[in-house]
This record gives C-alpha cells, sequence and structure tokens, in this order.
C-alpha cells in the first residue's frame, strides 16, 4: 500500500476507505468492482490504483485498516476487568458501533470477509483473520454464563442476540442517514428485552 494515502486529506481518505468496505461488504471479493467502488468514492479509477496498485492490494488495505479500527475501539471500549454476560455483549457492541459512526459498512465488511472463499483474497488476509478472530472469541470467552437462568443454552442465546442485531443493522444500513447512535439506542432496548427474558432471577 502506498503510504502517499495518508498524506490525503482526511475526508478523502474516509470517503475512499468507506466506499470499498461497502462495496466488498456487499458483493464480496469475487464481484466487487473497481468500477463501483470509484464511483462510489468519486475518484478516477487511476487514484485508486495509484494509491492501492490493484483490486487486491485494496482489499488487503482494507482487511488490515478495519480490523486494527476495530480492535482499537474495543480496547478503549470494553473493560478489561468486565465478564457480565450481557454487560460484556453491550460493551463489545457499544465498541463495535463507535467504529460504524466513522465507518457505517465496516463491520458488514468484516462479516463477509469472514466467509470469503477467493484464494487470492484468503492468501492476504488469512493470517489477519485468524488473529482478529482470537480477539473475538477470547473477549467473548470471558462471558459469566452462570447468571443465566436454568436452561439456557448459552451458545442458542448467542445466536438470538448476534441474529437479532445483525438483522437490526442491516435494516438500519439501508437507510442513507444511518445514525450508528440510532442503531445503538434501538439495539439496547432488544438487548435488554432478551436479557430480561434469560437472567436467573433468584
Amino acid at each position: 500500500m502506498n503510504e502517499k494515502f495518508f498524506e490525503l486529506k482526511k475526508e478523502k481518505q474516509d470517503r475512499m476507505i468507506n466506499a470499498a468496505l461497502k462495496v466488498f461488504s456487499q458483493y464480496g471479493y469475487n464481484h466487487a468492482s473497481t468500477d463501483e467502488i470509484v464511483k462510489e468514492a468519486q475518484i478516477s479509477k487511476g487514484l485508486l490504483f495509484h494509491y492501492f496498485g490493484s483490486k487486491i492490494g485494496m482489499y488487503a488495505f482494507l482487511y488490515d485498516y478495519a480490523t486494527r479500527f476495530v480492535t482499537l475501539e474495543l480496547t478503549a471500549n470494553v473493560d478489561k476487568n468486565e465478564n457480565g454476560y450481557f454487560e460484556l455483549y453491550h460493551q463489545i457492541l457499544s465498541a463495535e458501533t463507535a467504529a460504524m459512526a466513522q465507518y457505517p459498512y465496516i463491520l458488514l465488511f468484516l462479516d463477509k470477509a469472514n466467509e470469503e472463499v477467493n484464494q487470492e483474497a484468503l492468501a492476504e488476509i488469512s493470517e489477519r483473520r485468524e488473529k482478529y478472530q482470537r480477539i473475538m472469541n477470547t473477549l467473548k470467552d470471558r462471558a459469566d454464563i452462570t447468571m443465566l437462568a436454568e436452561g439456557i443454552d448459552y451458545q442458542k442465546l448467542r445466536n438470538i442476540l448476534d441474529y437479532t442485531i445483525d438483522g437490526l443493522l442491516r435494516k438500519n444500513i439501508k437507510n442513507e442517514s444511518f445514525r450508528a447512535d440510532f442503531f445503538m439506542e434501538e439495539a439496547e432496548e432488544y438487548i435488554e428485552l432478551i436479557k430480561n427474558m434469560s437472567i436467573n432471577r433468584e
């Protein structure tokens, strides 16, 4: 990646990053079009290739940038001593939402990349992807499940939470005036509802 990219004005950097995040999150590596990216970013294709060299260069940069950015937000927003099941889930989501405030498609991009099967793309991101997955799994594995009501299946509960939040995000992201804070407010209502149905009141 051309280091001169970071010499661009921040607004232009973010415009290019957001355009690429959006297109790759929608189509995956194989079907993402650089024509669509430059159209979304309102730049020339020559400029894109000047800074990233190729489509794979752009994708590799983007994955590295996205995982580092989210990891920094996790470090800033997740209490290292927190292990309450729903409290930890809330803090992780707050960190991810903080990342989305600047890059709305960043989580959808990472989700899509997690399913990536293109060998060229995998060769570029597999090591970083494994590292990012370890970070996320380590965080989630801290959760104390002893406060859950008897009979609650931990993995199914996490699936319910994840599917609900993912559905909310996909619903909200369709709105061109997406607001991460509004998304978080709505997500908190669902987390609280699920929490009230799942914890042991004894």
